[in-house]
């Protein structure tokens, strides 16, 4: 694919997206791009179905994910996207690409990032968040040129590089086993938030969902809150009271439980509004249902601690000059160039 091909493609999958969700709405629309109609058709029908191969797929969490790639996909982003990369050599190396599934299409932009640096993608799709990725990717081979650039594996042989993506002990097999291969392998990394107390009602807001949107199962999603000394808590709870729901779903309420229930035992001291639990402690990986604060003095002592835990984050949500930042609310909204770990995979691929 030249450079044209390839932007065009980026567009036309944002309009894949975008479709997706409108016929979703209104099973009347005529998509625009008509050869697409039965993917269409079908990834629309996956915002209710998905969830049977995945509980933690909601119709909320998938129709989400539709919209923030429908945005994510618009001409002026991918024209600001790929201006910076010299995209017209085809490198046509084998590149394998292992695929989390804790969160729809997670895997999608390095697969993305393959196929625009001319490489071949040799696909391993997690079993977690298969029919969604696997339609995605077929129709992927409907837009471009050469079907044949995107390959399905249920094993990586003989590739030239890889980009994997998994826990801290998987990331550890991958460095091993790939030892001698060009890689990128990401491990655990998490996301914090830093209060100050000067937040509107609207950023507090958007700091729900932050925290919530998937569950808080992504490494964007909010494990921690920084609070200015003496920072009222009510105004946090208060913010989230509109995820009360979220108890309502069995996956989510069976974590909120048995945590409550070990912290109980402990006698651990909790706060908790009936659907988080809220735990003050140093540590920023907080696991489901539970969300970790501790109090500071200056923003200079947060700034040290994310200076020295900067590899185990993701992003910091503020509205303070600090490193990593993102606005409230647009944690689970990264535009292209918002890679993960920092790592520019196309960068890393063109080289």
């Amino acid at each position: 694919m030249n450079s044209a091909t390839k932007k065009t493609t980026l567009i036309a999958l944002g309009e894949f997206f975008k479709d997706s969700v409108i016929f979703y709405k209104d099973n009347s629309h005529i998509p625009s791009n008509t050869k697409l109609e039965d993917e269409i058709k079908k990834a629309a029908e996956l915002i209710d179905l998905v969830h049977s191969e995945n509980g933690w797929f909601t119709k909320d969490s998938v129709l989400a994910v539709y919209e923030a790639w429908a945005n994510a996909l618009e001409h002026e982003k991918v024209e600001k996207w790929l201006s910076t990369y010299d995209l017209e050599a085809n490198e046509n190396s084998k590149v394998g690409v292992i695929m989390a599934g804790n969160l729809p299409l997670v895997g999608l932009h390095d697969a993305l990032s393959v196929l625009i640096s001319g490489n071949v993608l040799h696909a391993k799709v997690s079993s977690k968040d298969r029919s969604l990725m696997m339609l995605v990717l077929t129709a992927l081979q409907k837009m471009i040129p050469n079907p044949e650039q995107i390959k399905i594996v249920e094993q990586l042989k003989d590739v030239d590089s890889l980009i994997a993506t998994g826990s801290d002990n998987s990331a550890r097999y991958f460095d091993y086993y790939f030892k001698d291969k060009k890689r990128i392998i990401r491990k655990n990394r998490t996301s914090i938030a830093v209060l100050n107390g000067d937040e509107s009602e609207e950023e507090l807001n958007g700091l729900s969902h932050d925290i919530f949107r998937h569950f808080g199962l992504g490494c964007r999603n909010v494990t921690k809150l920084y609070l200015p000394k003496g920072y009222d808590l009510d105004q946090v709870f208060k913010a989230l009271f509109h995820y009360q729901e979220i108890a309502n779903h069995n996956k989510y309420a069976n974590n909120y439980d048995y945590n409550k229930a070990v912290y109980l035992l402990n006698k651990i001291e909790l706060i908790e509004n009936g659907f988080l639990l809220m735990k003050e402690d140093e540590g920023i990986h907080s696991p489901v249902g539970v969300l970790f604060y501790e109090f500071y003095d200056t923003i200079e002592q947060v700034k040290s601690i994310i200076e020295n835990r900067k590899d185990e984050l993701q992003c910091v949500v503020s509205n303070a000059a600090l490193p990593q930042k993102v606005p409230f609310g647009k944690a689970q909204s990264p535009e292209l160039w918002d890679y993960a770990d920092g790592v520019d995979t196309v960068e890393f691929l063109l080289n």
